[in-house]
């Protein structure tokens, strides 16, 4: 008999991959659960405009086509899978967050709303609009500019002056219905604010800039109860915002830790998320001990699901299906096989056609010296690199290195090995 008791559970999984498939699999408090491929990551991740009511519909079908127990709904990909869980969880009766408590996590200026009612961890920010776009008079320069709702910091813009502003403004202006069309859907489900109301879901937000040390707080709230199971520090490249690596435990001073966890339990009550795993993005600025929230996400990091299997034992998706069962997540605390843990991000900064990637046997090669290395390549042979899906504004991901080390220096040198291990080439 399973951890779970009983018969088996059958837990649908909205864009379940192959690595996390695996990551699900090897948890043995899960033993007693089947995994179900609830669409494919491409087909709810790529559409332009994102068909967000097709993709429910494609849902709803495939649920009803089967003929077993539904015992739970689950993704912990961003939007759309964000706001099909809480949809789809709704109409089979099983727990999850509120779609509105959702959305107001995953709405940037809703969300920065909800923030300043419980505490001032945020910049300035005002809504632009796109067809006479003008910076919102409280903001300051250097400012960010990106649609309210967007993913992997696509269409999102530094601007240092107004003609930065102006350019952002017309490439956001492009490019922000591909999701924002089927934000509006979601919205449109909603009884909102007046003022989120009369944004929609292709607005744009502008906010002054926040800088410092990113640190990243996970947790669940359950019984309307926060708890915090880790801090995760991510790391940029030098002079650009893109990401190098996110490492796993912070190197934050504990009262730090402590102030980010405090402010994540207002917030998250605030809001009203409930039954679920959330990661709450922050700056912490060293100089003036001031901290800002980034963003806040109604859904765990999937990026993080390996540090904390390698770190404390098991990866955080623990949490997401005990939660989507009605049951107490039971992550352990540091009783994994490696002191710190990092996802590394081998990045290009210009467009090229990608020659050559490294091939299976050097991989091999990885996994041989490296023992428990996941690597995930992400372009093909022959693609250019802006045909990448869902990148950053200013780089191209490479690929993805998840690595485990009983130091920080441990933990460079094997990243070193794996960029000597792992050749790229590309044509200009």
């Amino acid at each position: 008999m399973s951890a779970l008791g009983g018969d088996a559970k059958n837990v649908f999984v909205l864009g379940l991959d192959e690595r996390n498939r695996e990551l699900l699999n090897d948890i043995p408090q899960l033993a007693g659960c089947r995994f179900h491929a609830l669409l494919g990551r491409e087909e709810l991740m790529h559409g332009a405009p994102v068909p967000l009511r097709g993709l429910l519909e494609k849902a709803e079908s495939r649920l009803d086509a089967f003929e077993g127990s539904i015992d739970a709904i689950v993704g912990y990909w961003d939007f759309p899978v964000s706001s099909m869980v809480p949809i789809l969880c709704a109409r089979h009766g099983l727990p999850s967050a509120s779609l509105e408590a959702v959305v107001k996590c995953e709405d940037k200026f809703w969300s920065r709303l909800e923030q300043q009612k419980v505490c001032n961890a945020h910049p300035p920010f005002g809504l632009v609009d796109l067809d006479d776009p003008k910076p919102p008079p409280e903001v300051n320069f250097p400012m960010w500019l990106k649609p309210v709702k967007s993913y992997s910091s696509e269409l999102a813009f530094k601007a240092a002056d107004l003609e930065q502003f102006t350019v952002a403004a017309g490439r956001i202006r492009e490019g922000i219905s591909r999701v924002g069309e089927a934000f509006d859907s979601v919205l449109s489900m909603l009884d909102l604010p007046p003022e989120v109301e009369k944004a929609g879901g292709q607005a744009c937000l502008a906010e002054e800039e926040i800088c410092g040390h990113e640190i990243t707080v996970e947790g669940y709230s359950r019984n309307g109860r926060v708890h915090a199971y880790g801090v995760i520090d991510s790391i940029l490249y030098p002079d650009a915002s893109s990401f190098l690596r996110y490492q796993y435990p912070s190197s934050a001073p504990a009262q730090v830790i402590e102030r980010l966890i405090d402010i994540a339990g207002r917030v998250v009550r605030q809001i009203g998320l409930n039954n679920s795993t959330f990661n709450i993005e922050y700056f912490w600025d060293r100089k003036r001990d001031r901290i800002n929230i980034v963003e806040v996400n109604p859904r765990l990091s999937q990026s993080h699901a390996p540090l904390f299997e390698y770190v404390d034992g098991l990866p955080n998706h623990e949490c997401m299906v005990s939660l989507a069962l009605g049951n107490e997540p039971l992550l352990p605390f540091r009783q994994g096989h490696y002191r710190v843990a990092a996802k590394w991000f081998l990045r290009r900064f210009s467009d090229a056609r990608v020659r050559r990637c490294p091939s299976q046997d050097e991989i091999s090669r990885v996994r041989r010296e490296m023992p428990d290395t996941i690597v995930d390549i992400i372009p093909k042979e022959g693609q250019r690199l802006s045909e990448l899906h869902s990148q950053d504004s200013y780089s191209y991901e490479l690929a993805a290195l998840y690595l485990g080390a009983d130091d920080d220096t441990e933990l460079e040198e094997k990243y070193r090995r794996c960029l000597e291990l792992l050749p790229f080439e590309f044509d200009e």
